[in-house]
């Protein structure tokens, strides 16, 4: 999944110098303005330059020294086009796991609430949630093991994103504890929890099968709730 998330990276010096090297921008405005990085917030500079949030970071990302240099915009040495490829693909693995800390600090965490506010996330693609936004979510914090999700906290279930540009980003760098921490730091954006549910009909009917199947979800959920509860 990660070579084919960074197997954009080949004409990617060049990209950089006619874009972003001459209106002026530094390199985490340039990635942020990729397609299909509006998933991701802009990283704190200050967060970044403190070495002390990026401890151990350093044993995950080759060429760390480098990659930390071009997202840092102090990258003084040439390189040619295979040693720019290789930072290059660093730098952004650099700038994901980054994000994966980030994501979870108060700033962090408070633009992502905007961004999921704005709808940039996207929304559940479930009929019967009316439009909820929905979060970014990893299902593994193992860095190149899945493709990142959508979590909708209204029927509470997570989804394929339908943009293929999504297909591609770790789901790692927005972790496994993202959407959870951000409603629990914005409880004003958690909205009820969707119990409506699809009831298959015939001519207006129900089927019979498929009505039993439900009442007894329903009883399992209710029992479930008293217990929930009495604790």
């Amino acid at each position: 999944m990660c070579d084919h998330f960074f197997s954009s990276c080949h004409t990617m010096q060049e990209e950089y110098s006619s874009t972003g090297e001459e209106s002026g921008s530094s390199w985490v405005e340039w990635f942020q303005s990729l397609r299909g990085n509006e998933l991701f917030c802009t990283v704190d500079e200050d967060y970044i330059l403190d070495r002390f949030n990026l401890t151990g970071l350093n044993n995950e990302v080759q060429h760390y020294a480098l990659a930390y240099e071009l997202i840092t915009d102090t990258l003084g040495q040439e390189l040619d086009p295979d040693q720019w490829d290789q930072v290059e693909k660093s730098a952004r693995h650099l700038y994901g796991l980054i994000h994966a800390r980030y994501v979870l600090t108060s700033k962090g965490l408070s633009q992502m609430a905007e961004k999921m506010k704005r709808g940039e996330f996207g929304y559940c693609p479930r009929v019967l949630c009316q439009g909820q936004e929905v979060i970014p979510i990893g299902i593994t914090d193992v860095p190149g093991s899945k493709a990142v999700k959508l979590y909708c906290p209204s029927c509470q279930d997570i989804y394929t994103p339908p943009s293929k540009k999504h297909l591609v980003i770790d789901g790692a760098y927005f972790t496994t504890s993202l959407p959870h921490l951000l409603l629990q730091m914005y409880p004003q954006l958690a909205p009820k929890k969707s119990t409506a549910r699809y009831t298959p009909t015939i001519f207006g009917f129900r089927i019979h099968k498929i009505a039993e199947e439900h009442r007894k979800q329903d009883m399992i959920r209710q029992e479930l709730e008293k217990r929930l509860q009495a604790l």
